[in-house]
């Protein structure tokens, strides 16, 4: 299979862009509901008496839409084979209803790797904007892809 990007296309630098997720109300407490059931996330009136002073989106799923945002922006055209891991998240400020959110990956260091000379790896930080420019999220991490040209 052919990909737009191998582990070669990717240079210290390089920086991929997308955005356009916007986040309903109901989006935010099914969310919630199912996978994070803080009152903050659930309830319009006990998240008004919160330290937030009314409804937010869980962290994770920001997290979550931050990783839709890479996959729609660079890694379903890649040759990923992964990722070992994420070394920080960061939620900077609350993303609530309404919002419009999208991505910048700068990326910071690639690799060849040692013990596998089909695969190099890619150091990245995600930044998640929202529609007023402020940062609501930042992570760093580890992608793994495999290389056009193995052991070059």
């Amino acid at each position: 299979m052919s990909y737009k990007y191998y582990w070669e296309d990717f240079y210290p630098g390089q920086v991929f862009e997308t955005g356009g997720f916007s986040l309903s109300e109901v989006e935010i407490i099914e969310f919630a509901r199912k996978y994070d059931p803080q009152p903050f996330h659930t309830d319009r009136d006990k998240a008004a008496q919160s330290v937030f002073g009314g409804l937010i989106a869980s962290g994770w799923q920001t997290a979550g839409l931050c990783m839709r945002m890479i996959c729609d922006s660079y890694l379903l055209e890649s040759a990923s084979m992964g990722s070992p891991g994420v070394d920080e998240v960061r939620w900077v400020k609350p993303v609530r209803a309404g919002d419009t959110l999208r991505l910048k990956v700068a990326v910071q260091e690639t690799r060849a790797s040692t013990s596998r000379p089909d695969m190099g790896t890619v150091r990245a930080r995600s930044e998640v904007y929202n529609q007023r420019d402020e940062l609501v999220m930042h992570m760093s991490g580890v992608g793994m892809f495999r290389r056009r040209s193995p052991g070059e």
